[in-house]
């Protein structure tokens, strides 16, 4: 086995996959001590030996992984993100990239990579980006509309709220989330009693339909992306049954040949 190998199953391994987990949570946990004023006094020296500690491991994984896998390290995207990231923690923070000092918390994100099961959801996420993008654009037009009309028959009642087109929109917003919408409704009541019409339309349009099928696309493409236990046996037992009727064809071929030995060149069958 090459060095190059040996590399390779190290860290394929489970028990340097679980450590590398193990370094990114408590570098996540001690990013976020560094928030506490009171900590950083009285254990900051200990949260920047534990945070310069933990970019090694990283920069040393990258490295590692880069050796065994050569080209083919750039062929999985996951392993760009995790580059980018670890390149972004090595920038030296101070003056006009002090900026990237808070973004050392994306070293976390590095979860969605090391665990498998995440990395299934955002893959299935992905997958779900071209049906998600029509229900968007369909939202989208959804609330322009609603918002225009709100603006020309609710901008006099209520002007900080659909005084203008902006205005209505964020309103908009704010009602398909379910935020306080009851009370914005009975205030515009008071003036124009018919106005539930038009409210309780736009939350069935909005919030009970568009984001229900903007959901539906996302446990959907979830689902296609994770087979179940059932269909990996099935898969399974037809890999089995394969298998077997290949090794049945391979004696049958065997069983032939000697069954039937090749003829001479120069004899020909009697004819009758």
């Amino acid at each position: 086995m090459s060095r190059q190998e040996r590399v390779r199953h190290v860290l394929e391994t489970r028990f340097v996959q679980r450590a590398i987990i193990l370094v990114i949570v408590i570098n996540a946990v001690t990013i976020g001590c560094e928030t506490s004023s009171y900590l950083v006094e009285q254990i900051g020296g200990l949260l920047y030996a534990v945070d310069r500690i933990a970019l090694v491991v990283f920069t040393v994984e990258i490295a590692a992984r880069l050796y065994a896998y050569r080209r083919s390290f750039f062929a999985d995207p996951w392993n760009w993100f995790d580059t980018v990231i670890v390149v972004i923690a090595l920038i030296p923070a101070s003056g006009p990239t002090s900026v990237l000092r808070a973004l050392r918390i994306l070293r976390a994100l590095r979860l969605v990579s090391a665990v498998p099961s995440m990395r299934r959801v955002v893959g299935a996420l992905l997958a779900a980006v071209p049906g998600m993008a029509s229900i968007i654009g369909l939202l989208v037009l959804m609330i322009y509309i609603a918002a225009v009309i709100a603006t020309r028959l609710f901008g006099d009642i209520v002007p900080e709220r659909f005084g203008e087109l902006p205005y209505s929109l964020f309103t908009l917003f704010q009602i398909m989330t379910g935020d306080d919408w009851g009370n914005l409704a009975k205030e515009v009541m008071e003036h124009k009693p018919w106005a539930w019409v038009f409210f309780i339309t736009y939350i069935l349009m909005s919030t009970f339909v568009a984001l229900n099928l903007f959901i539906a696309v996302v446990v959907n493409a979830m689902n296609d992306a994770e087979a179940s236990p059932s269909e990996l046996q099935t898969q399974a037992e037809l890999g089995v049954v394969k298998e077997e009727l290949a090794a049945v064809q391979a004696k049958l071929d065997l069983l032939l040949a000697r069954q039937d030995p090749p003829r001479p060149k120069g004899r020909q069958p009697a004819r009758l």
